[in-house]
């Protein structure tokens, strides 16, 4: 039996629980990924290591194996931004297509105040996902990089 697991500040990964996560997230995120120290970043800001930061950690897992996490992290921008981004969402090859994926982000909508934004690209085949679940695209992103 799979079982989900949602961490934060209040109830925190072990370091090795962490290391396990991000190592899986950039096992598992493939082309969609980033660098490790990236991941780090993103969870170490939900489970709200610095001050003014949180968010949720959901792991899903089977006799200690990861086969699914979402990291989830608060904007503090109520009424002009979503309150909540998904950062990172990625389950292991061998669980797709089994509903897992609608499970986490069930979990993830269930846990989290207010709404949620993410960013997703216009190949990735979890985009039907999200649009199932409710999410609308509802402006084309841009971005300068310095």
């Amino acid at each position: 039996m799979i079982q989900i697991n949602s961490f934060d500040s209040s109830n925190k990964l072990t370091e090795e629980e962490k290391s396990d996560v991000v190592t899986f997230l950039f096992d598992h995120l493939d082309q969609y990924g980033d660098a490790k120290a990236d991941i780090e970043k993103a969870i170490a800001y939900a489970l709200g290591e610095q001050s003014g930061r949180g968010g949720k950690v959901i792991v899903a897992s089977h006799n200690s194996e990861i086969l699914g996490a979402v990291v989830l992290n608060q904007t503090g921008m109520q009424g002009y931004i979503p309150e909540n981004i998904l950062v990172y969402i990625a389950v292991h090859d061998k669980t797709r297509g089994q509903g897992l994926g609608k499970q986490l982000m069930e979990k993830a909508i269930d846990l989290v105040e207010g709404g949620i934004a993410l960013h997703v690209e216009p190949d990735n085949p979890a985009k039907r996902l999200y649009e199932r679940m409710g999410f609308t695209n509802k402006y084309l992103e841009m971005r300068y990089t310095k």
